[in-house]
């Protein structure tokens, strides 16, 4: 099962997930003029960056938006960084967020577990229904596929609809949390958790330890951390003893270099020095909760 690689991944490397969400903006001018086109420029970026970390992080997010937003040529980088992160043996989540139903999301998911968008695990939205999940299980069941489901999300929208009760006092999103665990039973791993999880965001702590108990078989993908507020010690409240979720960093990463003087030269380095710091500093504060 996918879930028994990414556990395995996270215990080897750490909890950290590099975010390969890259603006054509964030590539420094001295090596996006090494090149031709932006689109290549863009994939070697990409791939620096993923060769510097990928011995330290437990796996990769893609998010597709990025590359939409540059046409065809876009969604080429996309394809080729989704194959190269998967040709070194890590483990790739799409940044999808599909959420449709019937066929369309029966056409999603043949697009992103299968031909030219492969990837090992895809998010969705689940506040169309159960039945904007129902389409992918087949993957999950026999493909070695992952899900993980928007269950409680960091953005402060979060509260217009994630945060209403129902009518016994229990928030939304803690009632999706419990379906879609659910849904996931059938899909438990040696390593005890399913292969659909759950994003979590992490800047809600007393939230964080009870959705922790509650979701107790549940993989979080964890956004939140740094530019949102969410600090090492809050993360470590939704890990058990390190693992059992991974914690995204997008733009920390991507733009470390631009912390260091001349860093321009050596964005790949500077992106590796903040994964490392990152699960240090995460590991850490999951060695103080214990």
């Amino acid at each position: 099962m996918i879930i028994d690689k990414l556990y395995k991944e996270v215990e080897k490397k750490g909890p950290v997930c590099v975010g390969i969400d890259t603006s054509i903006d964030y590539i420094p001018k001295n090596f996006l003029n090494k090149f031709t086109s932006e689109d290549e420029a863009l994939f070697k970026y990409n791939q620096n960056i993923i060769d510097a970390t990928y011995d330290a992080a437990g796996c990769f997010k893609v998010q597709i938006a990025y590359y939409e937003a540059l046409g065809i040529k876009g969604l080429l980088v996309y394809k080729k960084t989704l194959e190269y992160i998967r040709s070194l043996g890590s483990v790739v989540i799409a940044d999808i967020k599909r959420g449709d139903i019937a066929k369309t999301a029966e056409m999603y998911a043949k697009a992103h577990f299968e031909g030219d968008f492969e990837s090992d695990i895809i998010t969705l939205s689940p506040y169309m229904g159960l039945d904007s999940i129902e389409p992918y299980l087949p993957y999950v069941e026999n493909k070695e596929k992952g899900l993980f489901v928007l269950v409680r999300t960091s953005n402060k929208g979060a509260e217009d609809i994630e945060y209403i009760k129902s009518e016994n006092g229990e928030r939304i999103y803690s009632i999706v949390g419990k379906k879609i665990q659910n849904i996931g039973k059938k899909y438990i791993g040696e390593c005890g958790y399913s292969s659909i999880g759950g994003v979590i965001g992490c800047t809600h702590v007393e939230e964080g330890i009870k959705l922790r108990s509650e979701l107790n078989d549940m993989m979080f993908l964890i956004p939140g951390y740094g530019a949102q507020g969410g600090k090492a010690e809050d993360v470590a409240m939704y890990l058990k003893n390190g693992n059992g979720g991974v914690v995204n960093s997008s733009r920390a990463v991507l733009l470390a270099y631009k912390k260091q003087e001349n860093g321009e030269d050596h964005f790949a380095e500077c992106a590796r020095a903040e994964v490392l710091r990152m699960r240090e500093e995460i590991q850490k504060a999951c060695q103080l909760k214990k």
